[in-house]
């Protein structure tokens, strides 16, 4: 099989294409190297681009007429940065997002598994969601995921197309063969801060503290990016035969921010100190998933740990900068 990744060379994509290769799928990487890596595409079939050209579009096709599916991870992902910049986000998100759907119909793709986010949902009391839960995005990140989802279903009705959308959790680790991982040095979610904060010397800041969870901070389902990617071909495996349009991927288990902090701490020779801080724009309390849809459907259940997660970002945090030029 061969597979179309939109923002392959990024740090979800590219560890996709890794756990494709070693199912024996090849990847084809389409990336217009905004945030995403050029190191992260060697060795595999680049196309630098932006997924709203309709051109290069046709001539990814035009050259590999075997691929059968799509996974889109192409999208902007820092939520402050959404709240300072909404136009930008709808525009890369959702306008160059319908723009690739119409070029992929053109060109007879069938197939598309969408990375979407479970930011776009509403907690239940006990902070638990399922794929039936109420959606309620509260950023204009969020947002974008779920008007393209919106999009993407009405689409679907009527034109020759599949999409499943996978929404997952927050991605922590890098691939365990350390092929890829975070390309950021200064990330924006809690675990690269605190890896930051670590690395400087500095406190690490839990923002936000008067959240209605046990300990006071946010909530959140962080799934290791390596079982994220195995989801995915596990989707792209059992495509045909799945009856849903939406998966949640999580490890069905809560980790608060302090929680977090605390693992970090189990891990490193030097702990990091923690102090409180305001909430920032467009921070939300958070949830995590049951994931009978995904063990049932796909066959998967998350394998590595909060620690593994945060082991592996470590290691790849030592490696970085002699990984990438």
């Amino acid at each position: 099989m061969r597979v179309l990744i939109s923002g392959g060379a990024g740090y979800i994509g590219s560890t996709i294409a890794s756990a494709c290769e070693d199912a024996g799928i090849s990847p084809v990487i389409l990336d217009n190297l905004v945030t995403g890596r050029r190191e992260f595409a060697e060795g595999r079939d680049f196309y630098e681009g932006d997924i709203a050209d309709g051109a290069l579009v046709d001539r990814v096709f035009a050259e590999h007429p075997d691929i059968e599916a799509v996974i889109h991870c192409a999208a902007l992902i820092v939520v402050p940065d959404s709240v300072a910049d909404p136009v930008g986000y709808y525009r890369a998100n959702v306008a160059k997002s319908l723009d690739f759907v119409g070029h992929l119909l053109r060109n007879g793709c069938r197939r598309m598994i969408f990375s979407s986010s479970a930011s776009i949902y509403a907690a239940g009391d006990d902070l638990t969601v399922d794929e039936d839960s109420p959606l309620d995005p509260q950023s204009p990140y969020a947002r974008t995921k779920a008007h393209c989802e919106a999009m993407f279903a009405d689409i679907a009705r009527t034109q020759p197309i599949r999409i499943l959308s996978l929404r997952y959790f927050n991605p922590i680790g890098a691939d365990p063969k350390m092929r890829t991982g975070l390309a950021l040095r200064r990330p924006s979610h809690a675990l690269g801060m605190m890896i930051s904060a670590h690395e400087n010397g500095v406190p690490f800041q839990v923002t936000g503290v008067d959240w209605a969870t046990r300990d006071g901070s946010g909530i959140r389902d962080y799934i290791h990016v390596w079982d994220l990617a195995t989801a995915h071909v596990a989707a792209l495996e059992r495509f045909d035969d799945l009856p849903v349009s939406v998966i949640n991927l999580g490890t069905g288990e809560g980790t608060t921010v302090r929680e977090l902090a605390a693992a970090f701490n189990a891990v490193v020779e030097r702990p990091v100190e923690v102090v409180e801080a305001e909430r920032r724009p467009g921070d939300v309390i958070g949830a995590y998933t049951t994931t009978d849809r995904a063990n049932e459907l796909l066959g998967w259940r998350a394998q590595y740990s909060v620690e593994d997660g945060i082991r592996h970002s470590l290691e790849w945090a030592a490696l970085r900068d002699s990984k990438l030029s």
